[in-house]
């Protein structure tokens, strides 16, 4: 299992930096006035330079990455309840987003900024939650139609 976590991790890193970078052409773009965003400026500002921001938000965004990946081995423990991998998998996520985020100036300093982001966060996690609950429906379903055969 830990190997797996481990090559998951490995492989969540660089997909931790694209989602990254993605997402800032993406505010870039909807800002509109033609410049790129790469970080915040509040990120620039509490760093001694530009480029050792730039270079936290990368080690940022793979740690980020591994994380994420490395922790969906969670889910392939059959003996867990999904009870038991969802608050697992959440609790890890949770302590490595927000330390993260806050970081990263991802979110506002500030009460409404540390909730406004814990509430996307969980709303993007049931999401992904349903979709993984969905799949393991189906699967039970296509187990049990070739059992009745």
């Amino acid at each position: 299992m830990l190997k797996m976590a481990v090559k998951k991790g490995l492989i969540g890193a660089p997909i931790g930096v694209m989602i990254c970078t993605a997402i800032t052409i993406f505010i870039s773009l909807a800002v509109g006035d033609g410049h790129f965003y790469p970080i915040p400026h509040e990120l620039i500002d509490a760093c001694p330079s530009e480029i050792t921001a730039a270079i936290v938000q990368f080690v940022c965004s793979m740690v980020y990455g591994a994380v994420f990946g490395a922790s969906a081995v969670i889910w392939q423990i059959e003996k867990w309840s999904l009870l038991r991998q969802t608050v697992t998998h959440l609790a890890i996520i949770a302590v490595v987003t927000f330390p993260i985020a806050y970081l990263m100036h991802w979110m506002e300093h500030s009460v409404g900024g540390v909730l406004g982001y814990m509430a996307l966060t969980f709303a993007i996690y049931a999401v992904i939650w349903a979709a993984i609950l969905l799949r393991i429906h189906r699967r039970i379903k296509r187990l049990n139609a070739e059992i009745r055969k």
